[in-house]
C-alpha cells in the first residue's frame, strides 16, 4: 500500500503573504489603498506581501479590519485534515504594546465564523485592541493567573475558571495581573 504523503506546510511568513495578496484581491484593493485604510505603511505591506518583515498583531490585525475579514484568515491557511497542535508549539504572534502572546489553534471554516486562540500575558503593560469586524463577540476563559479584560470602559477581572464574553468592535484591552497568565479566546463574528 503507498505511503500518503502529506504537503510540506508553508512557513508562518509565506502563509501570511501568501493570505494577504489571495485577501487583497479578492476585495480587489490596491497595494496603496489597503496600507492607506489599515493606517500602515505601503512599503511595510509590500514586505508582508513579499514574505519578508516581521508584522505584529497588531500590523495584521489592521490589515484584516480593513479588510472586512476575521484576523484568521490572514495568519492560518485551510487545512483539510487532522490538526493537532502540542502544548509549545504554534506560531506565536507577539504584541508590540505589551507582553502579550496569541498562538491560533483553529479558524473557522468557510460558512463558520470562529476562531480559537489561547493567549500568554505578563504583568507590566497592557494589549490595547482596536475594534474587530462589526458584530464580533469575544469568549475569554482563563486557565491560569489573573488578568484584566473588556470594552475600555467596561472592564473585568478574571481569575482560573472565570469566563467572560464581550464586544469585540469596539476598543477593548487586556491586562495580566499576575505572571504566566493563561486564558482560552473565542472569537465570534457575526
Amino acid at each position: 500500500m503507498p505511503v500518503k504523503r502529506t504537503p510540506k506546510p508553508l512557513r508562518p511568513l509565506d502563509a501570511i503573504a501568501s493570505a494577504l495578496r489571495r485577501e487583497r484581491e479578492r476585495a480587489d484593493v490596491s497595494l496603496s489603498e489597503l496600507a492607506r485604510r489599515a493606517n500602515v505603511s505601503k512599503s511595510t505591506l509590500s514586505q508582508l506581501e513579499s514574505g519578508t518583515g516581521n508584522p505584529s498583531i497588531e500590523t495584521l490585525w489592521a490589515l484584516a479590519v480593513a479588510l472586512g475579514i476575521p484576523f484568521s484568515r490572514l495568519v492560518d491557511p485551510p487545512i483539510r485534515q487532522v490538526k493537532v497542535i502540542r502544548a509549545g508549539e504554534g506560531a506565536a504572534i507577539r504584541s508590540e504594546q505589551a507582553h502579550f502572546t496569541g498562538i491560533m489553534l483553529s479558524a473557522c471554516p468557510p460558512g463558520a465564523r470562529r476562531d480559537l486562540y489561547v493567549i500568554n500575558l505578563e504583568p507590566g503593560s497592557s494589549r490595547q485592541a482596536q475594534a474587530h469586524i462589526p458584530g464580533s463577540v469575544e469568549h475569554l476563559y482563563v486557565s491560569k493567573g489573573r488578568l484584566r479584560t473588556g470594552p475600555t470602559d467596561t472592564t473585568v477581572e478574571l481569575g482560573p475558571g472565570d469566563y467572560a464574553t464581550f464586544p469585540g468592535d469596539v476598543p477593548h484591552f487586556y491586562e495580566a495581573l499576575a505572571p504566566h497568565t493563561v486564558a482560552v479566546m473565542l472569537m465570534e463574528h457575526v
